[in-house]
Formats: structure tokens, sequence, C-alpha cells
């Protein structure tokens, strides 16, 4: 006796498609069964017609909190996974204090505990001061995060010599190292050579010269040190060349963002601030370029940078470009905008699940439990209904942002069900069980 079947529905992995009933105990996938097989259960969900897919996992998220819950905090933010469907989010370390010790590391765990709507695992960032590493690895975060260019000093590697040595540490522990790719030297030359301070100069100034180079810095020195590394937001033309030229060097992945798969640059002049982030948007050769790197298969994972900021904080008037507040949010709408990608024939829904949910599973240390639908793996599953449409809008944004860039955006399909190890969390866009998440850590 299963306590849940999902009945008539058609599974998606990363590996394709099969007709399948799923059933369900304790949380876990307990046996995929062929359709219509005779099987008992306490509940049946009626999934004909539908696609099941693994709850998402999100690679790369700002939940702002602890100090900065003004623009998220762990409730309204996975609030916003949740009724968009990811089920796992990996938070970023830059929130104020930045996650850099193991008691803020603690201390972050416990803040989150019965108050996220989905499974959290914390990623923490690596700094100059080389005696905190042993007490962060102790608690098993699912990625250390090493930052080349427009960070504060304490926490900024920038130079080759640098980062082989922060990865020569590292070489060989069961961890993975998250590199953003940049160029220091190129921000604080730009920064002298021009002070006009508009779109313009910030485009120069983190410009794909910056990114390309950063991103064969990482993969050179994991290649002389064997570490194993993450690559962040590539999305420029020059970049995936590097990446495409480099990649097989070293054990590396590389990730990108939705809105750098539909957005240019020209996008600032009717969405400025609601767009501005980094890296910034590029022209529309760089998008065409990155379009056709993940259609081939080059982009390991799709992640958010999901990075709210209050409307207070986009709204206000700023000195400069560059000054105004770094990001947008992402969580609700990374199925959606990938679903687009769907329709448009560029990837299909077992690419979808690759990118979104087995491959980061995989790499930040959640394989066995998170990114399939399998038996023994979390029931983290998705009920998708591709006869039907739905519309993003900002109206029903739970993020404190309370905006989405892709405001109006049609999609050619509809979320209907949620579930996080085996519960039914969110039904036809409501939250139906508050705070079912748990805080989750790399497997060892």
């Amino acid at each position: 006796m299963f306590d849940t079947i999902i009945s008539g529905g058609t599974v998606v992995n990363a590996d394709g498609e099969k007709r399948a009933d799923v059933g369900i105990t304790d949380g876990r996938v307990a046996a995929i069964l062929s359709p219509g097989d005779l099987a008992g259960a306490r509940t049946v969900v009626d999934a004909t017609g539908c696609h099941l897919l693994p709850g998402l996992v999100d690679a790369h998220v700002h939940l702002r909190e602890p100090g900065l819950t003004q623009k998220e905090d762990f409730d309204s933010g996975t609030r916003a996974a949740a009724l968009g469907g990811v089920t796992s989010v990996l938070d970023m370390p830059t929130d104020d204090p930045w996650t850099a010790t193991s008691e803020q590391l603690a201390e972050k765990m416990a803040m989150a505990k019965e108050r996220i709507h989905v499974d959290v695992g914390f990623q923490v960032v690596l700094s100059q001061d080389l005696s905190l590493l042993e007490g962060l690895l102790a608690l098993h975060p699912v990625s250390l995060e090493l930052f080349t260019a427009d960070v504060p000093a304490a926490f900024r590697f920038d130079t080759m010599d640098a980062v082989a040595g922060m990865l020569r540490r590292l070489a060989g522990r069961d961890t993975l190292i998250g590199i953003s790719p940049g160029d220091q030297s190129i921000l604080d030359g730009s920064g002298q050579r021009d002070r006009a301070g508009d779109i313009a100069a910030f485009l120069v100034s983190r410009s794909p010269l910056a990114e390309a180079g950063g991103v064969a810095r990482a993969v050179l020195a994991a290649a002389e040190t064997g570490a194993r590394i993450h690559v962040r937001q590539v999305n420029s033309a020059l970049g995936v060349s590097a990446w495409r030229r480099l990649r097989d060097m070293a054990d590396a992945t590389v990730e990108t963002t939705p809105q750098n798969l539909f957005f240019t640059a020209a996008d600032y002049e009717t969405l400025g601030a609601n767009l501005k982030g980094s890296p910034p948007l590029r022209d529309a050769k760089d998008v065409e370029a990155l379009r056709a790197a993940l259609s081939e298969g080059l982009i390991d994972i799709v992640a958010t940078d999901h990075a709210p900021h209050s409307p207070a904080e986009k709204a206000a008037t700023y000195a400069a470009f560059a000054d105004i507040p770094g990001g947008m949010p992402g969580l609700q709408t990374l199925l959606p905008t990938m679903l687009r990608l769907v329709e448009a024939g560029l990837i299909d829904l077992s690419d979808l699940v690759r990118m979104c949910a087995r491959n980061p599973a995989e790499r930040f240390g959640l394989g066995r439990s998170k990114g399939v639908i399998a038996t023994g793996y979390d029931a983290d599953i998705l009920v998708v209904d591709r006869r039907q449409t739905s519309l993003i809008t900002n109206a029903e944004q739970a993020s404190r942002a309370a905006y989405t860039p892709f405001d109006g955006w049609s999609i050619p399909a509809r979320l209907t069900r949620v579930f996080l190890r085996g519960e039914e969390i969110v039904r036809d866009g409501a939250i139906i069980a508050e705070r079912r998440g748990a805080v989750v850590a790399r497997e060892v």
C-alpha cells in the first residue's frame, strides 16, 4: 500500500520520457509503475495527460537573509520558489554579514528551519582567512564560492596565483567551488578612464573580455590543481567560446540564467533598473551564441541568480547606472521561461530537467536524493499540463521585489501541482501546505 500514487502521467527525466504511474511512500518514490498497474494507495492523484517533472533545483539564489530582509527573506523567497516549481533552493552567501564562518553558516541554517516552503541548501564564501576552511567544510555546505572581482577585498581572489592557490588547498576534498568570472583590473581601469556613469560605461566595465578571461583563469587553475569547479553566469559569445575550448581540461561545469537567454542591453532603455544586474546584458549576437550553446548541450545548468531588491530601492535615483542595486527576482519564473524555450524548439523537456534538476542536484551534492523521478529519490514532483496555457504577471509574484521582467508573457503550459517529499504543497497556483521545507546539506 502506497501513501500516494500519481497516475496517468508521462514521467520526464534527463534521459527521456515514459508513460508511468509513480508510487510514493514515506516521502520518497517507492516504485515506477506501468500505466494501469493495480496497486493500492491511500491517495490517488489523477495526472492523466500531464507531464511529471522532478522538482527544479535552482543553484544560484539570494534569499537575502540575514540582514537584507527588506529585499527578501526565507519565507517570501521560498514561497516564490514553491509557486514556481523550484523545490530545492541553493542560497548564496552574500547577505549581511556574508556567510564566511562556520558560526554564521550554523546560525543561517537555524534561522531557516520551520520558515521555508521548499528545501534549502547553503553556499558559503571563501575569504582570505584560511583558518575558516575546516569549520565550514564540517557543516557540508553545497558549495564554496570564490569571487574574483567586484566584491570586498576580504573575499576577492583577483589574480591567477590567488585563484590557483585556493583551488590547490581544496583539491581532493568532497566539495565544489563556484567561481564568478570577472576581472578586477578591467573594472578598475575602465572606472578610471570613463567616469560618465551611464549604461555604456557599465557595459565596458564588465565586458565580454573580462568574462572570457575569468572563465579561462578558472578552468586553467582547476586543470592545474585538480579541483572541482562550477563557473557562474556565462552570457557572452566570447565567454561561451572560451568555455567551449577549455571545458574538457578540468572537472568543470557552467551555468547561465533565463534573463540572459531573452533580453539584450537594448532592453535597458525600457526596463532600466528592473533589468540591471551583473554580468550586464549583452548584444543580440551574444544572446544568439548563448542560445546555440544551450541547444548544443554546452550549458550544464540554468539557474536564476534570483537577487531581489525592494521596489523603493530599484525606483530611487542614483548617480551612476552601476550604483543601481543589481539583480532581479527569478525563482517563480524559472520553469515558465524554460517552457518558452521548449515551445521554441531550442530544447526539449528532458533538456529542461537535465539543466534545471538533475545536473544541479548532482553537481552540488544532492544527487542521491534530488533531480530525478526514480525509486529511492525524494518525491519532489511537478505536474505540468501542456494542454493549458498560463500568464506571468507582476500581480502573482510572491517575491518582495513585487515584479518580474517577464510580466505579460504567455506560457504554453500550466503548473498544476507541486509535491515536496511526497506532500502536495501547491495546487493551481496556491500554496496549500505551509513551510514544509527542510535545510539540506551536501550528501556525504
